[in-house]
């Protein structure tokens, strides 16, 4: 099954970056032998010049101007797309949720994922606090895919600071590991790879990592660096910075090959 990493550098317009975003989903579906699987990365429908701009953009579960981007593009494209990350309402008007969100090729929402670990950096200028404006998520998430292949694959989502609480990925499960991020350069230069390659490894699963990669308009650095990484540990495609589209190819027989010479999810105690 082919799939790819949507890397992006969005900007403070979200109608500009839905255009940008269809632009390279439709990319991914034209290339040979198409993407069945494209994830677009965190915040790829804006980039706030402040924390709270998230909460101009929020929408309601169900309905808004992204939700019906992601759905149409999905149906449109014939294409499973998880639409990075966009600002979800909740009861409180102050803050929201960073909630991730799978579409069928139907343009049916077949799962949400609220974020559940929340980024708090400070270093200098530096400062992160995602507690400002977001309210945390309480469960993880999986889905299912039957792809073209014949393969019936787990799907396990999550969001960026997550990928540093690997007791998240063992309760998923999954063949393939999704995780759009927004790496600052300072953390991402430090430890992307590293933990990329870590979940992969320690659960043998394929990881699709779609990543914001570039200077932005709030004057803010991200990290890139979009990736697909192999059960084994191994980088199948990269792609430093930049608008572009990361592909790989996840296959089945790889997976169940690796899973039975190296049986360590069988091994599991705790």
């Amino acid at each position: 099954m082919k799939i790819a990493a949507i890397q992006m550098v969005s900007g403070t317009s979200v109608p500009a970056n839905l255009e940008t975003a269809r632009e390279l989903l439709a990319e991914a579906q034209a290339q040979a032998q198409g993407a069945e699987l494209a994830v677009l990365p965190e915040y790829f429908c804006v980039m706030g010049v402040k924390d709270t701009d998230k909460l101009k953009v929020q929408e309601k579960s169900g309905s808004g101007l992204i939700q019906d981007f992601l759905s149409r593009s999905a149906r449109e494209l014939g294409l499973w797309i998880v639409g990075g990350t966009l600002p979800t309402a909740t009861r409180d008007t102050g803050r929201v949720r960073n909630s991730s969100l799978a579409y069928a090729p139907s343009g049916a929402c077949v799962a949400r994922y609220d974020k559940m670990h929340l980024f708090k950096f400070a270093q200098g200028q530096e400062d992160y606090d995602e507690s400002r404006v977001l309210d945390p998520g309480t469960q993880p998430v999986r889905f299912e895919l039957a792809s073209r292949d014949g393969h019936i694959y787990t799907i396990g989502m999550s969001i960026c600071y997550d990928l540093r609480f690997p007791e998240l990925y063992r309760a998923l499960r999954a063949d393939l590991l999704l995780v759009p991020s927004a790496f600052t350069y300072t953390t991402g230069q430090a430890h992307w790879e590293l933990l990329l390659r870590a979940r992969a490894i320690e659960n043998l699963a394929y990881v699709l990592a779609a990543a914001q990669g570039g200077v932005h308009e709030n004057g803010r650095r991200t990290w890139g660096h979009s990736m697909v990484v192999g059960p084994w540990g191994e980088i199948l495609a990269q792609q430093a910075e930049g608008a572009c589209v990361v592909m790989g190819e996840m296959q089945g027989a790889r997976l169940q090959q690796v899973r039975k010479r190296l049986p360590a999810l069988n091994h599991r105690v705790l």
